[in-house]
């Protein structure tokens, strides 16, 4: 069995004037789980792509098996035995299960692939891993995300490493899925492998790690063994004295239903939700990474194709939901993925900001830059949206400016309700304030709003009312006088079986 330690002295990482990681001091041993949690922003992901050679530390050292460790690149770790799996997968669908695990590296004779061989070796390592129900020869493609994760796994053990990190690996997963992953940990760390597992289920976390360790705003807390363990304590340790976003006034909401969700539900992913949304309410979902908060807004808009449950607009049942008869009704839905999904990156601001409402600025089918201009001009005053000129490349703009473009592009409709995905992810603070400003005013002029946010320090000062999204289904819900504490509490406690 490897007797692997790694050591990890004052690690700093700065970004201009931001402190990302301020000097982490931590020693972990092989043979065990270490999971590393913290909130959003804490300094989590940077000390994993600072471990993966990804990043390079500003000061500090780091050590395995007593050797310093000069990491300029990934490869560098690689050649050190640091292996990481990340959130996304890295495999090609249309290529083999064995193609995958070993490409770059396959097997060649007189520069032929010899293919018998290819897939000895990786049966061979599937094998060694516990894992005998996956065909080395099928497409990965054909493969269900969890068996997917086992043979990301299993690429990286084919490296041979000393330490495996992996990022959020159940976050798409089943419970069947994790269960036989965690299966595959357990070997993995009784052949000394050090591991270190990033994740925000407290469930798992309590299930499958050895040590906790805890990061805050870049600094490290502590760590807690497993049978120490209770969310409270973890809870208290990741925020320490919490800052709270800045409230704003209370309000009472309207009596007027305009959107009603029964019983929705969507085959491992929701399980029978049912909420209403008042006119003039802003209605936060809370809930941790892979709760099903999007799917949830998803499936309300149409984007995804509901198994059960119905929708309602103003009373109005909605047979069938689609993008298309939600923005008929006065529905928008701003999707978390602004660079893919909610904005059109060959554009202009200036088209951006008009996509949504082109019926409406546009009348009989007809459009053009010297109507769409008053739409424009109005947009960029009232939210102080940073251009140079309207008809710059939307690319050209900063993250914060962005999102409140896709915001302004959904106002042109003058919609009822809004469902915003994320609305303040990649966004410095005074864009994000401007942008939940925005969201209050016209929420006092009637506008129904629905925000998701894995940021839950703001959602008792944004919202009227929480809703916690636990594994597909609502469990909680809050009104705005609760505490961010309170609510990670809430997300992070297992469901009772």
């Amino acid at each position: 069995m490897l007797n692997i330690c790694l050591e990890l002295e004052n690690l700093q990482k700065r970004y201009g004037d931001n402190h990302a990681l301020r000097g982490v001091t931590h020693t972990m041993q092989g043979g065990k789980i270490h999971a590393l949690i913290g909130k959003n922003g804490s300094g989590k992901s940077t000390l994993i792509k600072t471990i993966a050679g990804a990043t390079t530390a500003s000061n500090g050292v780091m050590r395995l098996d007593g050797l310093c460790l000069a990491l300029q690149n990934p490869q560098d770790a690689l050649n050190a035995g640091i292996v990481t799996v990340h959130q996304e997968l890295s495999l090609i669908p249309e290529l083999s299960v064995a193609e995958n695990i070993y490409l770059g590296r396959m097997p060649k004779e007189k520069g032929f692939i010899q293919w018998k061989t290819l897939n000895e070796q990786a049966n061979a390592l599937l094998q060694k891993l516990g894992v005998s129900d996956i065909d080395v020869t099928s497409k990965v493609s054909a493969l269900s995300v969890g068996k997917q994760q086992i043979v990301e796994i299993a690429k990286a053990m084919s490296l041979h490493p000393k330490v495996l990190q992996l990022d959020e690996p159940t976050s798409a997963l089943a419970k069947k899925e994790v269960d036989k992953l965690f299966v595959l940990l357990n070997r993995l760390k009784q052949s000394g492998v050090l591991l270190i597992y990033v994740s925000h289920r407290l469930s798992e976390i309590m299930e499958i790690a050895d040590e906790i360790m805890v990061l805050r705003d870049g600094e490290w807390v502590g760590s807690l063994q497993r049978t120490e363990v209770t969310p409270k304590k973890m809870v208290d340790m990741m925020f320490g004295e919490v800052d709270e976003f800045q409230r704003k006034d209370q309000r009472i909401r309207g009596e007027e239903v305009v959107l009603e969700v029964k019983n929705l539900h969507r085959q491992g992913l929701l399980n029978n939700v049912s909420f209403k949304l008042h006119k003039g309410e802003i209605l936060g979902i809370a809930g941790m990474l892979g709760a099903g908060r999007t799917e949830l807004l998803r499936s309300v808009i149409g984007a995804d194709t509901k198994d059960g449950g119905e929708v309602f607009v103003k009373g109005q049942w909605i047979k069938n939901p689609t993008p298309k008869t939600m923005h008929r009704l006065g529905v928008g839905y701003t999707s978390e993925d602004r660079k893919h999904t909610g904005l059109v990156q060959s554009l202009s601001c200036h088209a951006n900001l008009c996509l949504a409402g082109l019926k409406k600025i546009g009348k009989r089918g007809w459009i053009s830059q010297c109507k769409e201009a008053p739409f424009v001009t109005k947009q960029i005053r009232d939210l102080q949206i940073k251009v140079g000129r309207s008809m710059n490349p939307i690319s050209t703009l900063s993250g914060g400016n962005q999102q409140k473009i896709v915001l302004r592009n959904w106002l042109n409709i003058a919609p009822n309700v809004i469902m915003f995905d994320e609305p303040s992810r990649g966004v410095d603070v005074q864009a994000k304030q401007h942008i939940y400003k925005t969201i209050w005013e016209l929420s006092n002029q009637g506008l129904a709003a629905i925000v998701v946010s894995t940021e839950l320090e703001e959602l008792p000062a944004v919202c009227d009312r929480i809703l916690v999204l636990k594994n597909g289904t609502l469990t909680h819900e809050f009104t705005a006088s609760t505490t961010a504490k309170e609510l990670y509490e809430a997300c992070m406690t297992p469901l009772a079986d």
